[in-house]
């Protein structure tokens, strides 16, 4: 990550106070992917993201930061190719072990403070994770507009940690097309309450569980743990909700084979009705400088899904 250090007149004058900090680093990749479902089954995927971050700390050692991205990708089969931002903005404040987001940030499910829900993506994409048969509420940052206001607590101390999130969506009307002007779609207003707990064992073993009300979807409940062993890192995890017919089971593994080289294998079942298996196999090869080349094969709702591409970070 490169950064851009800059100092007012007014830090640099009070003795004590650390200069302004602010960051900018992302991520970029590009590759094929192919999807059996779609017309043209095979695209050229493509994506950058810059994230901005500005960093200020008061004397008190109270930590302020904001934060938006920029994006440009292409992740359609009509071969598009879209940009996105600035994104809204996230803020967050940080002192001790407590933590607090507002705004354009994740909830407790999708910032994995208590669950990694996500586990190890296979494919250059992450295509398949182990929450593919899950329908979990998990909202997080990103570029572009937002629907709605996240505000999210954490707080550590020692091996314990808890986490708390808040995200209200207010009514909007339809508004239509107009010259020169976008319309949009309606929107609902909703609520949603998340709880997290976690705590990590003295093996290094870290055991989770969220829980979630949503106003529109109802109650919904994930339970993880995960870890390394050896060469081999794993991560399960088990959810049901109002929104599913069954429970979900997703568990992940990535065994590193050499320092550079590593096999993901991934596995999701339940949720939908009549939902069947979705499983994947993957690698990923570090080419040195930070970036990696990475592909995998999976199956999803019964549709062949594969992918082979390189991705980096600056």
């Amino acid at each position: 990550m490169k950064k851009i250090l800059f100092a007012s007149t007014a830090l640099v004058a009070t003795a004590g106070v650390a200069a302004a900090e602010l960051t900018i680093g992302g991520s970029a990749r590009f590759g094929l992917a192919y999807d059996e479902s779609q017309t043209e089954e095979t695209r050229i995927e493509q994506r950058m993201r810059v994230n901005i971050t500005g960093i200020a700390e008061t004397d008190a050692g109270v930590k302020l930061e904001a934060r938006f991205r920029l994006e440009a990708n292409e992740d359609s089969h009509a071969n598009d190719i879209s940009g996105r931002g600035p994104g809204a903005a996230g803020f967050a404040v940080s002192y001790g072990g407590l933590r607090v987001d507002v705004g354009n940030v994740s909830n407790v499910l999708d910032s994995g403070d208590q669950v990694d829900y996500y586990g190890y993506g296979v494919g250059f994409t992450s295509f398949l994770e182990h929450n593919a048969n899950f329908n979990g509420p998990a909202t997080g940052f990103g570029a572009g507009s937002q629907d709605a206001t996240t505000i999210k607590a954490r707080y550590n101390v020692g091996d314990f940690s808890a986490s708390l999130s808040y995200k209200e969506t207010r009514a909007q009307a339809a508004v239509a097309n107009a010259p020169g002007v976008l319309g949009s779609t309606a929107v609902a207003a909703d609520e949603e309450w998340q709880l997290g707990l976690g705590y990590t064992l003295a093996n290094g073993m870290a055991i989770g569980a969220v829980y979630s009300d949503t106003d529109s979807s109802g109650d919904y409940w994930v339970i993880g743990l995960n870890g390394t062993a050896g060469a081999v890192g794993y991560s399960v995890i088990v959810g049901d909700g109002d929104n599913q017919a069954d429970a979900s089971f997703g568990a992940s593994i990535n065994y590193e084979v050499s320092s550079a080289t590593s096999i993901r294998a991934v596995v999701s079942d339940g949720g939908a009705a009549n939902a069947d298996t979705s499983y994947g196999l993957g690698f990923r090869h570090g080419l040195g400088g930070g970036v990696t080349l990475a592909g995998g094969v999976g199956s999803k709702n019964d549709n062949t899904l594969a992918d082979l591409g390189v991705s980096f970070s600056f």
